[in-house]
């Protein structure tokens, strides 16, 4: 992927799209992240887009996404990618972003309401998988369903600060765990939430 492609695209999309609350709208063009509703957030532009170039989809990438949120970041997806999968566990956030990413005339995503902590197992493995929301430890299942030679990009860690880490797989299925950066996400709910 040439890093100039995310960043043109991302430029040129209006985050406050994909914001309902009037009040918020006016602080779209903050690099910062702001709440969507439901306790959840749509993320700090300059990390989603670190977060894309970090997990380098090509045109025939098959990607999961766990975390529809607001739409935003599976939007960036579905632009360099073939096929986007995105999983949600609110139903009203999902219909929300739905409509917006249809408004954009995407045609390359499948929608699912359900556990994201669990995957997509139906239409896996996948050569990239983003997570949006932040896990206490790394799922295996998706570790599992992450294609060989696959990318996936997922916060781990306590509710204070997590790490962003950068997974790959290997021929030989042996899976590299490598620390990005620090980060703040909200909780990724289920099996490897923070409450559990």
């Amino acid at each position: 992927m040439d890093p100039k492609e995310p960043e043109a695209y991302f430029r040129s999309l209006d985050r406050s799209f994909f914001i309902d609350n009037g009040i918020m709208k006016n602080y779209a063009h903050i690099d910062g992240p702001l709440p969507i509703g439901y306790g959840q957030t749509i993320s700090q532009p300059s990390l989603v887009l670190e977060m894309t170039r970090l997990l380098s989809p090509g045109m025939d990438s098959k990607v999961l996404e766990i975390g529809t949120g607001s739409g935003y970041q599976t939007a960036i997806l579905a632009k360099f990618s073939a096929k986007v999968y995105t999983v949600e566990r609110i139903a009203e956030l999902m219909e929300k972003a739905k409509k917006r990413l249809e408004a954009l005339n995407f045609s390359n995503i499948c929608y699912k309401v359900g556990d994201g902590s669990k995957g997509w197992q139906e239409y896996a493995p996948y050569d990239r998988i983003m997570v949006t929301a932040a896990a206490s430890l790394l799922p295996k299942e998706l570790v599992d369903q992450l294609a060989v030679g696959g990318r996936m990009v997922i916060p781990v860690g306590p509710p204070s600060m997590q790490e962003l880490k950068l997974v790959t797989k290997t021929s030989k299925g042996d899976v590299h765990v490598q620390t990005v950066t620090a980060v703040r996400f909200v909780e990724l709910k289920g099996e490897y939430g923070w409450n559990e």
